[in-house]
């Protein structure tokens, strides 16, 4: 029997800027284990100020999105397309409805790929995070969304799709955690609630900020990120009388650093009620630090143990969640073993044999001439 090429894998970001959460994290690990594990061909597409290819890496001609905080916006998708047809990969990866929209997932397929849109965003969280009100924007978002995932093989996602896509996931969307965040007992553990991320309006910080007004306790907040709603976050805080109890910190990318402030926290917060995963709030479990999350977020019941529920919408109910948290102390045996269970290898080898099983159900072994960074430049 001829042995098999190994997988050629392309993913498809937009939404891949220097201060990405959940999306860059995912592929940036996708990227190691390929590198690590040469167990399948990978390449990672994104927006780039030029056009340039790397052996794995493959950045398009873009703007820089005013206040985005690095996120970029494609000069339409003619290279896209071009890249894609020059690779000609097994199976493309799309990771938002938008730049990676139906025009491109049939380009793929002619490329003899098999399509999947990996769902990251709802149209509600999507809705949530731009300007007005999100119920002006739902309307215009929901058809995108549909006519992007209609247009793939398959779905991947870790929630249930049909509301957004008219049809269920037949893949699993795997998330892990860095190695990194392990539980840190040389960190001495402080006082304070910690909240990590983006700061906007969907992310619900508002809430956190009226939870701490109503604390009998002055407990400390930190608040480590950066995002639209900064400004608006530094007026609701004068506001509120808590000047003195809340700090604002530069966004944390460093893994190893981003673990060490999650063991110094005396709990963690994920405010957020509409969040597709909410790999925040499993990174800071596996530190063994107690977690305050929303009980929609799916990253709630996969740190289940170590993080505090909260119903939406309900500040005093967070209040309650980050209390008990507080309350519960660090539990570094039960964050080893959260950290374990969910290891990016464990993950993404998951995934593979999943895509493998999906490309490969009944094709004969092919021979696969090799893609040169040259050869793609002439797209």
């Amino acid at each position: 029997m001829l042995a098999r090429p190994p997988l050629r894998v392309v993913d498809v970001a937009v939404f891949y800027g220097e201060r990405s959460g959940g999306i860059r994290t995912y592929l940036d690990a996708k990227a190691a284990y390929a590198a690590r594990s040469g167990a399948f061909e990978h390449h990672l597409v994104v927006p780039g100020r030029r056009e340039r290819h790397l052996p794995d890496r493959h950045e398009l001609r873009s703007l820089p999105a005013a206040g985005a905080k690095g996120y970029r916006i494609p000069l339409g998708t003619a290279a896209l397309k071009g890249t894609l047809r020059r690779l000609a990969p097994d199976i493309v990866l799309l990771h938002d409805p938008f730049w990676a929209g139906p025009g491109v997932a049939e380009t793929a397929r002619r490329a003899g790929a098999v399509v999947v849109a990996v769902h990251h965003s709802s149209v509600t969280l999507a809705s949530e995070g731009l300007p007005g009100q999100a119920s002006w924007w739902r309307p215009l978002l929901r058809p995108r969304f549909r006519a992007t995932y209609g247009a793939a093989d398959e779905v991947m996602s870790v929630v249930d799709t049909r509301p957004d896509s008219g049809r269920a996931p037949s893949l699993a969307l795997r998330l892990g955690v860095d190695s990194a965040f392990r539980p840190r007992p040389d960190v001495r553990r402080g006082d304070h609630v910690l909240c990590v991320g983006r700061i906007s309006r969907e992310k619900r910080v508002s809430e956190l900020l009226e939870a701490a007004a109503l604390s009998v306790e002055p407990w400390p907040l930190v608040l480590a990120g950066s995002g639209p709603a900064e400004s608006a976050v530094r007026r609701q805080v004068k506001r509120l009388g808590l000047t003195e109890r809340v700090s604002v910190r530069p966004h944390v990318t460093d893994r190893d650093g981003l673990a060490r402030a999650y063991s110094a926290a005396r709990c963690a917060v994920m405010p957020g009620p509409f969040e597709t995963f909410g790999l925040i709030a499993l990174e800071a479990a596996a530190t063994g630090t107690p977690v305050a999350a929303c009980v929609t977020a799916p990253a709630t019941r996969a740190a289940a143990g170590l993080a505090h529920p909260f119903l939406p919408g309900d500040p005093a109910e967070m209040l309650r969640a980050i209390e008990s948290a507080r309350r519960a102390g660090d539990d570094p045996r039960a964050g080893a073993e959260l950290a374990e269970r969910h290891s990016w290898e464990r993950a993404l080898s998951q995934e593979l044999a999943a895509v493998e099983d999906l490309v490969r159900g009944d094709r004969a072994p092919a021979g696969r001439p090799a893609v040169t960074s040259r050869e793609l430049g002439r797209a």
